[in-house]
């Protein structure tokens, strides 16, 4: 597990749809397209000036790093509380399950678990438990 990819609120970045599908998929789109000279055409497509350097800046850069490295969203409550109480993960701050929290659960019930699991046996379960599901595939999935 690297610990970069380790959010604050208990998601791990590698186990995010995101990074370990889109990104992948954005590769390959854009190395299709290029390869069938869509670069030289895409100017014709309505839509594609603007597409053009955002599928390629996908496939070069990805599309997230983590929270902990300076992407997502810059406002992020769970982040900012987090930064400014000097905590590696919400799950170890006195105050978890917080006010921030309350709607997140709701849109990824499995953090509450995870949560749960780090603040009782550690981040090496933790970690154990997020390379577990990466070697199986596992992503997040938003419920509601």
């Amino acid at each position: 597990m690297d610990t970069k990819y380790s959010c604050y609120c208990g998601l791990y970045c590698e186990n995010c749809a995101v990074r370990a599908k889109i990104t992948p998929a954005a590769k390959v789109l854009y190395n299709e397209m290029k390869s069938a000279g869509f670069e030289e055409i895409i100017h014709m497509i309505p839509g594609g000036d603007g597409f053009w350097p955002f599928l390629k800046d996908m496939a070069e850069n990805g599309t997230c790093t983590s929270c902990r490295e300076g992407s997502g969203n810059p406002g992020c409550a769970i982040r900012i509380c987090a930064k400014e109480k000097g905590i590696e993960m919400c799950a170890v701050c006195e105050n978890y399950p917080c006010v921030h929290f309350t709607e997140f659960l709701k849109g990824c019930p499995i953090v509450k678990h995870d949560n749960e699991l780090y603040r009782e046996k550690g981040v090496e379960a933790w970690g154990k438990l997020q390379d577990e599901r990466m070697a199986d595939g596992f992503v997040y999935k938003g419920e509601k």
